[in-house]
């Protein structure tokens, strides 16, 4: 149907229901028309309306001017877009005006009518390849999805996918953080692990996460990753930029991913959805025989597994591994809820980092101070509590920290020093905060501050560091005052003091010899 027989349809209707007693708000709300459309057509016969058609085709196009222009390019360049040309345009004329660019669109369009100019299409011309080998090449890729949460939150997932190229036997893994090189690596050992071997070559997009630059070809990868294919058996495939059909495998994998599993699935945590996945795997992505092959992934990988390189675990490396602290002060950690001390969670984006020590799981702060650990339990939905964390420590705390700092005679410079103290040693802030309080209470002020002073210049963050300072101090202090009192004993300079020239009274012998005698007559 063309667009001059669809108005003179619309003209027909809009009169119709007019006859039928149909107010104008109604034929506006049901053919989705505005009401001053409405009137206007009402008001016109048929002949009018066809003259008001024809003079709306013939009204001046605005861009006119640039018609040449538009041809001659379009001879040139017959596959230029609309968006291209508008560029073009605006590049040669300096005045040209600000203009929608569906007008571009439309004037490009026109233009290419009036002078039989059709866009060219391209078509990339495929062709099928033979079935590679078993155990020959596996296809890494990337994705991302939003999810929603229990509570109606969206919170984005990112996703590794592998998929063997034979076999199409598929594993997937996920994280709440953008891939780097330590995560991907982390994917591709749990990937190994998981299908049980490694293949002969592996296929991948030029991400940044591998790739620091394409190099014309001789790409340079990124530190971290070079490292781990050196302990590795396969080789790299690096696909050209901006050529998705090169591994259309995986492709098809992240599409199938977002769609038959991620879609209208509930959040809940990022260890619940690999659990999830792993389930997934299992029953469906793998079950069920592939749409061209007609054969289940899973039984084809037990033919393909014999011609997989055997896996050899990757040394473990410290690598930081981040869990989202929760409100309540917890983390979920393989579908269990592990508590932290009072005042870990900080707000949004707080974290800590954790490590797996046999079984004990040990939780640490960013700065990779520790604040806990717990035996891991056997079990899923499970909350293990130390109840020593419920306890709120930090109004004790302050108020210790307050009262030390009344003891110096720059209160303000001594909370500074003991708010670096609690920040170096938070788990034992009290016992530090006990030997602080202790050695200003047996300590002159003067000494206090002179060492308040030497521990805030050399940073010194440790309560036991501080004593030792006030107790050195206090020895120079006494050394000084003995030697003062020997100089004033033995001067070196000749001059006496004044108390050793005062002559004391001299009583006479013979007033002592009458009184005896008197004394023996008596």
């Amino acid at each position: 149907m063309n667009v001059h027989l669809a108005k003179f349809m619309m003209y027909y209707k809009i009169h119709q229901m007019h006859r039928d007693d149909c107010s104008i708000s109604q034929i506006s709300q049901y053919l989705v028309v505005n009401r001053r459309t409405v009137r206007k057509y009402l008001a016109m016969n048929e002949r009018e309306y066809e003259d008001f058609l024809i003079q709306q085709s013939e009204r001046r196009k605005e861009l006119i001017p640039y018609e040449s222009f538009i041809k001659e390019r379009l001879v040139l360049y017959q596959e230029t877009s609309s968006a291209q040309m508008h560029d073009w345009l605006k590049e040669k004329y300096s005045d040209f005006p600000q203009v929608n660019p569906k007008t571009v669109f439309n004037f490009v369009h026109w233009v290419r009518n009036k002078y039989n100019l059709p866009k060219i299409i391209v078509h990339r011309q495929f062709h099928p390849i033979e079935e590679l080998p078993y155990g020959k090449q596996a296809q890494v890729d990337f994705g991302e999805f939003n999810l929603r949460t229990s509570i109606g939150k969206r919170i984005k997932v990112f996703f590794f996918t592998l998929v063997l190229s034979r076999s199409r036997f598929k594993y997937i893994w996920f994280t709440d953080r953008y891939f780097t090189a330590e995560l991907a690596i982390q994917a591709h050992e749990s990937a190994f692990e998981y299908i049980k071997g490694t293949p002969d070559e592996i296929v991948y997009d030029q991400d940044k996460v591998f790739i620091v630059d394409e190099n014309k070809g001789d790409i340079i990868l990124s530190d971290k990753f070079r490292a781990y294919t050196r302990e590795k058996s396969f080789t790299l495939h690096f696909c050209r930029k901006a050529d998705p059909q090169s591994k259309g495998k995986v492709e098809n994998v992240v599409k199938y991913v977002k769609q038959n599993f991620l879609y209208n699935r509930t959040y809940f945590n990022i260890e619940t959805l690999n659990d999830e996945a792993v389930n997934w795997l299992g029953r469906t992505a793998n079950a069920l025989p592939h749409a061209f092959t007609k054969k289940e992934p899973f039984s084809e990988l037990t033919i393909e597994q014999s011609f997989l390189k055997p896996h050899i675990a990757n040394t473990p490396k410290a690598i930081a591994v981040y869990y989202t602290v929760r409100k309540d002060n917890t983390i979920s950690y393989k579908s269990n809820l592990y508590s932290l001390p009072l005042g870990t969670y900080k707000g949004r984006g707080s974290q800590v980092t954790v490590s797996i020590e046999q079984e004990y799981i040990i939780l640490f702060a960013q700065e990779s101070k520790e604040l806990c650990r717990h035996k891991i339990a056997k079990g899923k939905g499970l909350k293990i509590l130390n109840t020593d964390h419920k306890r709120d420590k930090t109004a004790a705390i302050d108020e210790m920290i307050t009262t030390i700092c009344s003891l110096f005679e720059n209160p303000q410079k001594a909370r500074q020093w003991l708010d670096t103290l609690r920040s170096a040693k938070p788990r034992y802030i009290r016992d530090q905060l006990l030997i602080v309080k202790q050695t200003v209470q047996a300590t002159e002020p003067a000494l206090t501050n002179k060492a308040l002073k030497y521990a805030i210049d050399h940073k010194i963050t440790s309560a036991l560091d501080f004593k030792a300072i006030v107790t050195r101090y206090r020895q120079e202090d006494t050394t000084e005052v003995c030697q003062a009192k020997i100089i004033r004993l033995n001067p070196l300079n000749g001059a006496a003091p004044n108390g050793a020239l005062v002559q004391p009274d001299k009583s006479q012998i013979a007033d002592y010899q009458t009184i005896f005698n008197n004394n023996n007559h008596s």
